[in-house]
Order: C-alpha cells, then sequence, then structure tokens
C-alpha cells in the first residue's frame, strides 16, 4: 500500500497560514500529550481540530525531537481500511512514537478498533482528532471549543427582514463601535488578518468593529466559517456580509470553506444511524440553543419517540452540535444551514410538522414568561424570554406556518420584555410587521399593544389611529381588560405632556374596567403605580410614603416593576416636602430594579429627577452629566425635562455641553457609585 493511498505520511502538514487563539488548548494538550497514551480532540466540523493538531505536534517535534507519523483519514477510501492495521503496526513497532490519526469519524466504529490494537505497540501514543470521542479505555478527551467572541448587547437589534436566521441580527452599519471592545477576541483577530489576506486595504475600524463582533457572532467563533467569510471581505464589508448571512445562509456558505463543511458533515452523517440523521435535520429548526426536554418535545415524533431523540441528541452531541452551556447544545449556523436545506427535501409533511411543534413550544414558553412575570417573579421571567429569543423571534415571523395570528399572540405575550425590559424598538417591529398582513378585523389586544408601542417609545400622535381600532375591537370582543390598557395608555400620554389630571382620571378609569383576573398585560398593580404617580403630580400630600412595600399584589407577591415606579412617586413627594435625602434613596432603590429588568424608559426618568435633586443642591454640572447619560433613551413623546432649562441657565454653554457630552460618553453607574 503506497504512501499516497494509505494517507500514512511521515511529515507533519505544514502550516499554511497563522496560528491564532488556542493559548489555553495548546498547553492543555501538550500537557496531555505528556502523560496519556490516548487523547482523542473532539469538536463539530470546522471548529479547528487538526489545526490545533499541527501546532501542538510541530512544536513538540521541534523542541522534544519528537518521532510523529502522520494519518490522514480523512480522505481516505474505504478500500484501504482494512490495510491500514497491518501497515502501521510494521512501520511503528519497536518506535517511541506518537501517531497522529487525523479524522477519525472517516472510519466510524473501526477509528475505535484501530486505534485499540495499536496501542498495544509498546512506546506507541496516539493523537485522534474525530467529531465523535473513541470510547475506548484509557482515552482523554479534550473538546476544542469556538474562538472566543465578543459578548452580544443586552439588547440585540431585530433581523432586518422577514427571511433571516433569527438571533443573529445585523448592527447598524452606520453605528459607530469602540474597536478596542472587539479587537482582543480571538474570532475577531482571525476574521481581521484572514480579510487583510483577501484584501489589503482591510482595516478593523470604530466603524465596521461593531458588524464584524455581530459577524463573527453569528459564525459561532468557527475557525472554517470564519475564513470562508474573511475571504469575501474584499466583495463584501462586514456588514454586507451579516445582511447576506441573515438572508440568504445557504447561499453565503456555498462554496470554499461552506464546501468543506457541508462535505464533513455529510461523511458524520452517512456514518450516523438513520434515528441521528432524522434528528440532526430536524434539529435545524431551533435557531438558538437547546435542552433535552426541547428536542424531545419538538422532535420526538413520527419515527422518534421522545426518548430516542434524546438519545440521539446524545449520541451526536460530541460532534455535529456545538456546546451551549451545561446541558444546552446548538447547531453551528453553517451545519443547520445545510440540515435545513436536507429536512425541506426530506419525507412529507416532516419540516412542516417539526416546525409547527416548534412554534406551539414557542407559544407555551411565552405564556410561561408571562405567567412568570405576573406571579412575581420578573426577573426569572426576562432570563426565560432572553435565553428563548432565538426561538421566539422564528416564531413571530408572520409568514411562518401558523401565520400572524399565531406571531401577535406570542408577541403580545411578551409585552413585558418589549415595555419594561428596554426592548420596545424590536417589539415594535414584530408587531407592526405582523399586522400589516394580518386580515381585519385585527385583534384587539395586538392593537392594543401596537399603539402603547408607539405612544410611550415612539411619537403619541401616531397612536391615535391605532387607539380608535383597538378601542372599536376590544369593545367588539368584550374584552374589558383590553379596554384598561387603553386608559392605562391614554394616562400616560397624557403624563408624558404633562397634563397630569387627565393622567390621574385615565389610570382611574382602567383601574376601574381591569378585571380581577387579567389574562395578559401589565396587571392592576402597575396601573396602581401609575395612578399614583399621576397624584404625585397634582396632590403629593395625598400619597403615603411610609406605606410600603409599594408594588404589592394581593397575593403577596410584589411587581418589582411597579414597586420602581411608586419609589418615583415617593421621590417626588419626598423632593416636594423639602427631603431630598429620602428622595435620593427612592431613586436608587427605583434604578437598583431598572438596571436589574433592563428598563430603559425607567433609568430616563429616575436619573432626570436625580438630576433635580443635584440641582436643587447647585451641582450643575453633576445634573448636566447625568442627564446626558440617559438623554438617548428617554421616549420621543415625553416632554423636555424641566431641570434641563436650569441647568442651561446656571452654566455657560461651553460647560453646559461639556459636562452634558461626558455623561454621554460615561457609563450611568460609574456616575452613580452608590449602584455599584
Amino acid at each position: 500500500m503506497g504512501e499516497a493511498g494509505s494517507g500514512v505520511r511521515q511529515a507533519v502538514p505544514a502550516e499554511l497560514s497563522s496560528f491564532i487563539g488556542r493559548e489555553r488548548e495548546l498547553g492543555a494538550l501538550a500537557t496531555l500529550l505528556a502523560t496519556e497514551r490516548l487523547v482523542t480532540l473532539t469538536g463539530p466540523a470546522g471548529i479547528g481540530k487538526t489545526r490545533l493538531a499541527v501546532r501542538t505536534v510541530r512544536t513538540l517535534r521541534d523542541r522534544d525531537g519528537l518521532d510523529v507519523v502522520w494519518v490522514e483519514l480523512a480522505g481516505l477510501p474505504e478500500r484501504c481500511w482494512g490495510g491500514l492495521l497491518g501497515e502501521l503496526a510494521d512501520r511503528l513497532a519497536g518506535r517511541e512514537t506518537l501517531l497522529v490519526l487525523d479524522g477519525c469519524e472517516q472510519l466510524g466504529e473501526a477509528g475505535a478498533g484501530l486505534a485499540a490494537e495499536l496501542l498495544r505497540l509498546p512506546g506507541l501514543r496516539i493523537l485522534a482528532t474525530s467529531q465523535r470521542r473513541l470510547r475506548i479505555a484509557g482515552e482523554a478527551v479534550l473538546a476544542v471549543p469556538p474562538l472566543s467572541v465578543p459578548t452580544a448587547p443586552s439588547v440585540q437589534p431585530l433581523p432586518p427582514s422577514p427571511s433571516v436566521v433569527p438571533g443573529h441580527g445585523a448592527p447598524d452599519p452606520a453605528r459607530r463601535f469602540p474597536v478596542a471592545d472587539v479587537a482582543g477576541y480571538a474570532a475577531v483577530r482571525l476574521f481581521a488578518e484572514r480579510a487583510r489576506g483577501a484584501d489589503p486595504f482591510f482595516e478593523l475600524t470604530d466603524r465596521n468593529a461593531g458588524a464584524v463582533a455581530a459577524l463573527v457572532r453569528a459564525l459561532d467563533g468557527i475557525p472554517g466559517a470564519l475564513e470562508l467569510a474573511a475571504g469575501r471581505s474584499h466583495q463584501y464589508a462586514p456588514a454586507q456580509a451579516l445582511r447576506r448571512l441573515d438572508s440568504d445562509p445557504l447561499g453565503f456558505l456555498a462554496g470554499g470553506a461552506g464546501r468543506s463543511t457541508r462535505v464533513d458533515a455529510e461523511r458524520s452523517l452517512r456514518l450516523a444511524s438513520p434515528a441521528e440523521r432524522l434528528l440532526w435535520e430536524r434539529l435545524s429548526v431551533f435557531a438558538g440553543s437547546f435542552d433535552r426536554a426541547a428536542v424531545a418535545e419538538v422532535c420526538g415524533f413520527g419515527a422518534l419517540t421522545p426518548d430516542t431523540a434524546v438519545e440521539a441528541l446524545l449520541r451526536l452531541a460530541p460532534g455535529l452540535l456545538a456546546d451551549a452551556g451545561p446541558g444546552r447544545y446548538r447547531l453551528p449556523l453553517s451545519v443547520r444551514a445545510y440540515a435545513a436545506r436536507r429536512l425541506a427535501h426530506g419525507p412529507a409533511g416532516d419540516g412542516a410538522t417539526t416546525a409547527r411543534r416548534h412554534r406551539e413550544r414557542c407559544r407555551v414558553m411565552a405564556e410561561r414568561a408571562a405567567q412568570l412575570w405576573r406571579a412575581g417573579a420578573q426577573g426569572e421571567a426576562r432570563a426565560l424570554a432572553l435565553r428563548e429569543l432565538p426561538e421566539l423571534r422564528a416564531a413571530m415571523n408572520p409568514l411562518a406556518a401558523g401565520g400572524p395570528g399565531a406571531a401577535l399572540e406570542i408577541a403580545v405575550s411578551l409585552w413585558f420584555l418589549w415595555s419594561a425590559c428596554g426592548m420596545a424598538a424590536e417589539g415594535r417591529r414584530h408587531v407592526e410587521r405582523a399586522l400589516a398582513v394580518h386580515p381585519a378585523p385585527r385583534p384587539a389586544r395586538a392593537l392594543w399593544l401596537a399603539a402603547w408601542l408607539v405612544a410611550v417609545f415612539g411619537e403619541a400622535d401616531g397612536a391615535d389611529p391605532l387607539l380608535v381600532e383597538a378601542w372599536a375591537e376590544a369593545v367588539h370582543e368584550g374584552e374589558d381588560a383590553c379596554l384598561a390598557y387603553l386608559a392605562y395608555l391614554r394616562g400616560t400620554i397624557a403624563l408624558w405632556e404633562d397634563r397630569y389630571e387627565d393622567a390621574a382620571e385615565e389610570y382611574r378609569e382602567g383601574l376601574e374596567l381591569l378585571p380581577a383576573d387579567q389574562e395578559f398585560g401589565p396587571g392592576r398593580e402597575a396601573l396602581l403605580a401609575a395612578h399614583t404617580l399621576a397624584v404625585a403630580r397634582t396632590d403629593p400630600a395625598s400619597v403615603p410614603v411610609e406605606d410600603g412595600p409599594p408594588g404589592s399584589a394581593p397575593d403577596g407577591s410584589v411587581d418589582l416593576w411597579a414597586r420602581s415606579w411608586v419609589s418615583y412617586a415617593h421621590a417626588l413627594v419626598q423632593r416636594h416636602e423639602g427631603h431630598p435625602a429620602q428622595a435620593r434613596r427612592e431613586l436608587l432603590s427605583a434604578l437598583r430594579t431598572q438596571f436589574a429588568l433592563d428598563d430603559t424608559l425607567g433609568q430616563a426618568f429616575t436619573v432626570e429627577l436625580l438630576a433635580e435633586l443635584e440641582a436643587d443642591q447647585g451641582r450643575y454640572a453633576e445634573a448636566a452629566r447625568l442627564l446626558g447619560a440617559v438623554s438617548r433613551t428617554r421616549p420621543h413623546a415625553a416632554s423636555a425635562p424641566r431641570v434641563q432649562h436650569t441647568v442651561r441657565s446656571r452654566l455657560t454653554p461651553q460647560a453646559f455641553r461639556a459636562a452634558y457630552t461626558s455623561g454621554t460618553r460615561t457609563p450611568l453607574r460609574d456616575l452613580l457609585p452608590e449602584l455599584a
């Protein structure tokens, strides 16, 4: 058997490009090779198992004079498998050697048998690369993770079109992003260096750093996919590449490294069981990460029972799936795109059934999050919604199975995420997109939410048509809760416009209309908090600031979001009565909740009142800095903060501009050390 046919070579493959990152893995692998006879590098296709093996082995060979034999199994024809053991046994007999078996998944179960037989040779150590562990005695496994990527911002932008891969939305290409915030991540370094190889004029700048960060996240930090995207930098700027990846992942990932990833996946699947292949295809409906329960619920039907689906998942996990945290897995996007195509062309109805089950699970998860919010577990509700957000985004596509009605039902359940957790812009887009294609009559609940998101976080005048339509439909449907929330919305508009008596009256009407057991929306505690806020402006003496805890529901649970607004109202009263220290304590208490929930609207008004307290004490520069810190998060519908005129009149234009600008550039927590 010749060397070309067997894949056996004496020389370690050359490194054709620079090696980036993997410092921890290099050290861990070198340590394992010094102490173990069999070490297996595992991970999905394109993760860099071979590159890590090459760099480690070349380093050890050059430093220690290590004797190495390298076997490339990935392209080895099946007709050569039978003679491989004999050839290697003859070549390695009597030698102190490190044998590298690169691509053991190509041999299937035979790979484990080959390694086990060769380990009978004294003096032999084996380094294997495989999408799956070999599962033989004495095996030490090192899972190769993705390259490090910048963490996603707390509020991810909504993908720009219904056809995108949910969870991989592109940032505004014009938004500047500090290079220093992302340049140290290995995935960014790899992308930038390979992009310069394809386009000598490419540079990582403040203008494209945000898009590069989002792109490497979207590609899961997998080197093979990153190199493909970087290789196209002469065709697409990072923001353009991200948009194309969102809208057409199959097209973007075709060719080059995309073909390599697809070939690796096909080879691994060819050796998988029918259950594993079927599960792998069905997993493509998950846009983000998933656990065993989700797999059983969505994929466990027909030829796969829930139990067999989980069993197949555990067999697939070390190879084709990426580790997404304790007990959670994820299909890398490059693999998912290929799996989705197979599902679409698979048995009739299988893809549609999987998608329908996935959407039903999303509906249940959204309602579960809403129930947690109503029960006072608001941090848990937010965490659940954010964890499942990639799936929920997919389910809110009005063009998918279930149509706009199902999309709106999920969006309404998630009202708190849009209204109280700083994601108003995304919620508005989801609701408006689904309403645009929903046949008449449109549901009152969705119309209320659309009006709320337009009025409170946009322009109040633009909400008028929605308010009229929502009121008519709520009357027709007998939706008393919706009528109550429309009064709540009208009151909030009046509040932002400084019409405090009108606001208080609207809130009173909302409280009268709201049923005892509302099925959706903010709840009675939120309306009570809003009414307290309006009364604090019109009749401060009637607000009992000593009572507490504010925001408590009749069942004893505490609506933390409502409590934060009551604390704000109490601070108004305390300031009016000349107790600035108590007012400040109330505001800092409100801010702690608002930070925990990411309530940017609440933060804006709370900080503006803190600025008033600073101005009351003659600290005008500090007040200007606070105003600058929340200048981008306050609603357009609200009147300009009163204190701004006072501060401007007490500072020179240059001093005001300098302090205000300093605030816009300083994290709010740094301006308020009490919250650290």
